[in-house]
């Protein structure tokens, strides 16, 4: 089995900036209730008539150039994302088109937040096992676009935005590699963070959408207690798989949808905070997009150097979670 190489990142967000001003107009709620309970100063919102693959392609061209690979080099894309462009064809199938990749093989993975994750999770086998030699790997959701923007418990947490890597097989220790990955769901708990509307079970229809069905539902205090949990165990799975401990971590990216979410969860690590990646302030949650986001920002301004051990961690509807451990 080859080691996988993360050989580019990059990422891309929309350019209108929505601050927290903006819901005190709409919704019971100010500012100090928002950064007291979130962390979340600002996000970032599309434009009317900007669909995902919009924001995948940018964040693909950038990693591509990064990792000096060709669109035509590519074997593989997976985009992770619910949010797709139309219910068919893929996100995927459309950044395949616009990057002009057709030797690539186009697919997503609808896993929610963790989607980017269990994305690498994926293209890294097939690498690993010698099936593809280049992978485009996609985190990316508008959910700007599924929000009830008259509940004040949910409306202001959410932002736009996506994130890429360009995996290959290692082609020398300067390189890094992917550790491992690990990747857990339960259905069980489905209704405690789902979105009714627009799927088989409620199709769209003038009803759905009176009634609201086709925006974010979440039990708050629940899903904050379920992430904290999953976010520590499978951060810790990884460091146990491998061996390692937190102390040896370089720099720790959790999910970013809460602040208080990831302060616990690397107090329970015993990772210190100044090793934390912390975008949630200015860019919100914006799902499977947070981890690949947060980690081209990172790359780019020098926090992570080649030879630095990395470990990400994401949880989100399905239940899903997921961790990957890597030498960048």
């Amino acid at each position: 089995m080859s080691k996988v190489s993360i050989l580019g990142t990059g990422c891309h967000l929309p350019e209108r900036v929505i601050p927290n001003s903006y819901f005190e107009g709409i919704v019971d709620t100010s500012d100090e209730w928002i950064v007291s309970r979130s962390g979340i100063r600002e996000r970032r919102m599309v434009l009317p008539g900007q669909a995902m693959s919009d924001l995948a392609t940018p964040a693909a061209k950038k990693a591509l150039e990064m990792a000096g690979v060709a669109p035509g080099e590519l074997d593989l894309i997976v985009v992770g994302t619910s949010t797709a462009d139309m219910l068919s064809p893929s996100c995927a199938c459309m950044v395949q088109h616009q990057l002009g990749a057709k030797r690539a093989v186009a697919f997503d993975v609808n896993a929610a937040c963790p989607g980017f994750i269990y994305g690498m999770a994926v293209a890294m086998r097939f690498i690993a096992d010698g099936t593809y030699r280049r992978a485009l790997v996609v985190g990316g959701e508008i959910v700007s676009q599924r929000i009830d923007y008259s509940d004040r418990a949910t409306c202001v947490l959410f932002g736009d935005g996506a994130g890429a890597v360009v995996l290959g097989a290692q082609e020398g220790p300067a390189q890094g590699h992917i550790l491992s990955t690990h990747i857990h769901s339960d259905g069980d708990l489905w209704e405690l963070l789902y979105v009714p509307g627009g799927g088989s079970r409620i199709p769209p229809s003038h009803e759905m959408v009176d009634q609201r069905l086709g925006v974010v539902r979440m039990q708050g205090q629940e899903v904050f207690k379920h992430a904290v949990r999953a976010l520590g165990e499978v951060a810790e799975e990884a460091l146990a798989a491998n061996g390692i401990s937190s102390g040896q971590v370089d720099l720790f990216i959790p999910h970013q949808a809460n602040l208080r979410i990831m302060e616990a969860v690397a107090k329970r690590l015993g990772i210190p905070l100044e090793k934390v990646v912390v975008t949630v302030h200015k860019y919100g949650n914006t799902s499977a997009a947070t981890i690949p986001t947060a980690l081209d920002e990172a790359v780019r301004d020098g926090r992570v150097k080649r030879g630095d051990l990395v470990l990400v961690a994401s949880f989100g509807a399905g239940f899903t979670w997921g961790s990957a451990l890597f030498r960048f």
